[in-house]
């Protein structure tokens, strides 16, 4: 009979063996909910007060502020709402996420570069006698 090993706990859970207070299902606390809810409010209310003041007078420029707040706020509910990290579950949300973006991005640039050829591919129609 072999001795059993002193070391056989789950990694996932504490350093008592048990499991972590979300379950281990990678879901968050109170306080990343708060945490994630005031970003989210301050990433809305910075590009509303940019848009309404006027406080940047090239309208270009406070486009590009607003979108790239944007995209900053995708993170933030990915991470805090959707907990869309490298944990959870192993890291296969966080690669099927990936995967979605990349296709995503794909058609999106496709049907940008389809429509933009478009005009100089299509025929002549000033000469066709209507």
């Amino acid at each position: 009979m072999s001795a059993p090993h002193a070391h056989t706990r789950d990694h996932a859970g504490g350093h008592d063996g048990a499991p972590p207070p979300d379950g281990g299902h990678g879901h968050g606390s109170r306080r990343g909910y708060v945490m994630g809810f005031l970003l989210s409010a301050v990433l809305t209310a910075i590009p509303f007060w940019l848009v309404m003041s006027g406080a940047i007078a090239s309208v270009q420029a406070t486009a590009i502020i607003v979108v790239a707040l944007a995209f900053v706020q995708i993170i933030v509910h990915t991470y805090f709402f959707l907990h869309l990290n490298p944990k959870a579950e192993g890291g296969w949300t966080m690669l099927a996420f990936i995967f979605t973006v990349i296709i995503i991005a794909i058609v999106i640039a496709g049907s940008l570069w389809i429509m933009f050829h478009l005009n100089s591919n299509m025929m002549p129609m000033d000469g066709m006698g209507m």
